[in-house]
C-alpha cells in the first residue's frame, strides 16, 4: 500500500494530501518516522568533534521532520475528526512518543554537549535568538531529568510513558460521553422559549443522528447554553445541565476518575525525582508565574471580589424569580435563565436579539478585516486545496507586497467526532532554519451546524471564542523566526493566552461591528443604541461568569500541589476545595474535574488554567496602549505589537516581550477593571 508519508508532498504549499491518507497508513509512518528521528539524533550524539551551536542545536532543531508531518496530522484528527481506529493507534502510539521523547531528552551525551556549550555561551558570539534556544534546550533537557541517575532517569520514562496512555484515554473517555450525550425533546412544547435558531439547529443535529422529526441538543457549547438560557421547562434544563457536567462520571465504563486519581499520583513522583515539592512547583518554575503561591494569590484576590458579586446577583435573579411566582431555590440550571430575563429587564438587551447579526461568515470575515487593518494581512479563500474535513474552509494568508504568509485552516462546526470546545493548532509551524517554511494553521470550534440552506447565527460569546482562537492563529500565522523551538505560540503557557485574549478587543468596536454584524434578514447594519447595550452588558453578571472559572482554576492549582495519597479520590477532592473556598451556592465550575479536558487529556494546562487569567492582566493593560494612542488601529502601536509579540513567538522571556510592547510592567488593576470588580468590596 502506498504510504503518502513515506512520499514527498506535491500539494499546494506543502498542505497534507488529506484525500490520500488513511488511517491504516498511519501506525507504519510513525514506526518509520521514530526510527528515522532516532537515527538522526543519533548521528548527533556520536559526533566526536567538539560541540558547537549548529553541530549540535541547530542540528537538533532539523531531526524529525517527517515525524512532525506524521504527527501534525494524526493528532489534529484525533481532536476534531476521530474514530474507533485511530483512538486505537493514539492508545499504541502515545506512549511509544513519549518513551523515545523521555530516551532523548535524557541522553547523557546529547545533555553533555548541551551543558558544554551552555557554560560558554558567553564567548560564543551568538545571536539574541540563538541564546535563547539554547538556553531553552539546556532547561528543557534537564527539567526532563537528564540530570537524574540511571534509576532516576528509568523511572522518569515509565512515568512518561504511563502519562501518555492516561492521557489518551481521558480523551478517549470524554469523547465518548460527549458524543452520546444527547437531550431528544420530542415535540414542539418542550422548545417552549428557544430562539428559532436553536430550534433549527436542533432539528437538524436530530436528522444528523437519525432522529428525523425530533430535536435533539447536544454537549457542544453552543447548543446547551442557549439551552440552558431560553428554555422554559425547568426540568428539562435540570436534565440537560445535569448530563453535561456529569461527563466523565455519568458511566463505569467512561469514567474518569481513576484515570486522574493515577495521573495525579504519577505527576507527584514526577516532580519529586526532579526536586520538586509538589507538580504546580515544577510546572511554574519556568513560568511567567514562577510559583504556586504566586498563582494562588491573583487568583485569590480576586475570589473575594467576584463571589461577594455572584452572592448579590443570584440575590436578584431570586428575587426576579420570586416576582414571576417562581418559589424554588435559584440552582445552577435556572441561572442563565433568570439572568437572561434580568439582563432584558435591566438593560433591555437579549442575545435573541442581537443573533440575527452575528452571521459566522461576516464574523470570520470582521476577523480577517481586523487583521488586515492593525497587521496588513489579506485573505484568499482556497477552495482547491486538501481539507481534513467536507467542512472545514482554507485560506491562503499575504502580508504586504502579496508575499505568502501562511494557510489558515477554519474548522468551526460540531460533529460527534470532535472533541467539545475551541482551539487552535497547526499541521506545520514556522521556521527560517531550512528555506523558509510557511506554517499551516488551523482553528477548530464547535458551533451549531445550521439546517441546509440557513446562515449559521452566532451568540455574542461565539463569536468573542471565534476572534480569540483567531489570535491564537495569527500568533502561528504571523510568526517569523529562525528556529522551530521557538515558533509561533511556542512561548510560556501563561503568556500564550496573551495574543489570543488581547484580540477579543477589536470585536467590541464600533468600526468592527458596525461594518460586519448586518442583520440576517434585511441586511441592515446592527443598530448603535443595540452596541451600546452590547457594551453596556460587558460586566453584567460578571461575578457568576469570574467565580465558574475560579473555581476551576483554583481546583487545579490545590489538587497539583495536594499530597496525593494512594487512596485519592478527585471528586472529593474537588468537593472539600469548593467548600473551603465557600463556593456561592446555585453556581458550578466551569470545568468540573471529570471532564477537565485542559488538565487531563495531557499536562498541558495542569496547574496552568490560571494562565487565562494572568494573561487578561497582560491583556487588558496592553489594550490600553491603543487607547491611549486614540485610535484602535493605531498603525504605529499594530506595528510594536506585531513585532513584539505576534511575530516574535519564544524568541525572549515573555516579561522582556511584554516589555518590549508597553514599556513597562503591566497594571494590574486593568484586569478588575475591564471586570467591573475594582470597586468590590469582599
Amino acid at each position: 500500500m502506498t504510504n503518502p508519508f513515506l512520499e514527498d508532498w506535491s500539494t499546494p504549499f506543502g498542505i497534507p494530501p488529506f484525500d490520500a491518507i488513511k488511517p491504516g497508513h498511519f501506525q507504519p509512518a510513525f514506526d518509520m518516522a521514530i526510527d528515522e528521528w532516532r537515527a538522526e539524533v543519533e548521528v548527533i550524539a556520536t559526533n566526536p568533534d567538539a560541540p558547537t551551536f549548529d553541530n549540535t542545536i541547530t542540528a537538533l532543531e532539523l531531526t524529525g521532520e517527517r515525524l512532525d508531518r506524521v504527527a501534525g496530522v494524526f493528532f489534529n484528527l484525533t481532536s476534531a475528526d476521530t474514530n474507533e481506529t485511530l483512538q486505537d493507534i493514539e492508545a499504541s502510539v502515545a506512549p511509544e512518543l513519549a518513551r523515545n521523547g523521555a530516551e532523548v531528552n535524557m541522553d547523557l551525551r546529547l545533555f553533555a554537549r548541551i551543558d558544554t556549550l551552555f557554560k560558554a555561551r558567553a564567548t560564543l558570539g551568538l545571536t539574541p535568538e540563538q541564546d535563547r534556544v539554547l538556553g531553552l534546550y539546556h532547561e528543557s533537557f534537564a527539567r526532563a531529568g537528564a540530570q537524574l541517575d540511571e534509576a532516576g532517569r528509568n523511572r522518569m520514562s515509565a512515568i512518561m510513558q504511563r502519562l501518555a496512555q492516561l492521557g489518551a484515554s481521558f480523551s478517549k473517555n470524554l469523547l465518548a460521553d460527549e458524543r452520546d450525550l444527547e437531550l431528544v425533546l420530542d415535540n414542539r412544547e418542550d422548545l417552549d422559549g428557544l430562539p428559532a435558531s436553536l430550534i433549527a439547529a436542533a432539528a437538524k443535529t436530530a436528522e444528523d443522528r437519525g432522529k428525523p422529526g425530533k430535536f435533539v441538543i447536544t454537549a457542544s457549547r453552543s447548543s446547551i447554553e442557549p439551552f440552558l438560557q431560553f428554555a422554559k421547562r425547568r426540568d428539562l434544563r435540570e436534565a440537560a445541565w445535569r448530563g453535561f457536567v456529569g461527563r466523565g462520571e455519568a458511566r463505569p465504563d467512561t469514567a474518569t476518575a481513576p484515570i486522574i486519581a493515577e495521573t495525579m499520583k504519577l505527576r507527584q513522583e514526577r516532580a519529586r525525582l526532579l526536586g520538586f515539592d509538589n507538580f504546580a512547583a515544577y510546572k511554574l518554575d519556568n513560568q511567567m508565574a514562577k510559583t504556586p503561591e504566586n498563582v494562588s494569590a491573583l487568583l485569590s484576590r480576586v475570589w473575594d471580589r467576584a463571589a461577594a458579586s455572584a452572592v448579590r446577583e443570584r440575590a436578584k435573579l431570586q428575587s426576579l424569580a420570586a416576582d414571576e411566582g417562581d418559589n424554588f431555590d435559584i440552582e445552577p440550571w435556572d441561572w442563565a435563565f433568570y439572568a437572561e430575563k434580568l439582563r432584558k429587564r435591566d438593560l433591555d438587551l437579549d442575545d435573541a436579539e442581537v443573533k440575527p447579526y452575528l452571521q459566522l461568515d461576516a464574523m470570520i470575515n470582521a476577523a480577517f478585516d481586523t487583521a488586515t487593518r492593525l497587521f496588513g494581512l489579506s485573505f484568499a479563500e482556497n477552495h482547491d486545496v486538501p481539507r481534513h474535513h467536507p467542512d472545514v474552509r482554507v485560506w491562503e494568508v499575504t502580508g504586504q507586497g502579496g508575499r505568502h504568509i501562511g494557510m489558515f485552516f477554519g474548522d468551526y462546526f460540531a460533529r460527534p467526532s470532535k472533541r467539545s470546545g475551541a482551539w487552535m493548532s497547526g499541521f506545520r509551524d514556522q521556521h527560517k532554519l531550512d528555506g523558509d517554511v510557511r506554517p499551516l494553521i488551523c482553528n477548530t470550534m464547535n458551533f451549531s451546524k445550521p439546517a441546509d440552506g440557513e446562515q449559521c447565527l452566532l451568540t455574542f460569546d461565539d463569536a468573542r471564542t471565534l476572534f480569540h482562537e483567531f489570535g491564537h492563529g495569527l500568533h502561528g500565522l504571523m510568526s517569523d523566526v529562525t528556529y522551530p523551538r521557538i515558533s509561533g505560540t511556542s512561548v510560556a503557557r501563561d503568556f500564550v493566552e496573551l495574543p489570543s485574549q488581547l484580540y477579543e478587543h477589536w470585536l467590541m468596536q464600533s468600526e468592527v461591528l458596525g461594518k460586519f454584524a448586518r442583520h440576517v434578514e434585511t441586511g441592515e447594519a446592527i443598530p448603535a443604541d443595540l452596541l451600546d447595550k452590547i457594551r453596556a452588558a460587558q460586566t453584567f453578571d460578571k461575578g457568576c461568569e469570574t467565580v465558574q472559572y475560579l473555581a476551576s482554576a483554583i481546583v487545579d492549582i490545590e489538587v497539583h500541589t495536594a499530597e496525593i495519597a494512594d487512596d485519592f479520590d478527585p471528586l472529593a477532592f474537588e468537593a472539600a476545595t469548593l467548600k473551603q473556598i465557600s463556593m456561592p451556592d446555585g453556581i458550578a465550575m466551569r470545568h468540573r474535574t471529570p471532564h477537565f479536558a485542559h488538565v487531563f487529556s495531557g499536562d498541558g494546562y495542569s496547574s496552568g488554567y490560571y494562565s487565562y487569567m494572568w494573561s487578561e492582566v497582560m491583556d487588558a493593560d496592553a489594550f490600553g496602549a491603543f487607547e491611549d494612542a486614540g485610535d484602535v488601529f493605531d498603525g504605529a502601536t499594530a506595528a510594536k505589537l506585531g513585532s513584539a509579540i505576534y511575530s516574535a513567538g519564544g524568541s525572549q522571556a515573555p516579561e522582556a516581550a511584554y516589555q518590549a510592547f508597553r514599556g513597562r510592567p503591566p497594571e494590574p488593576d486593568a484586569l478588575l477593571r475591564r471586570r467591573g470588580l475594582l470597586d468590590e468590596v469582599a
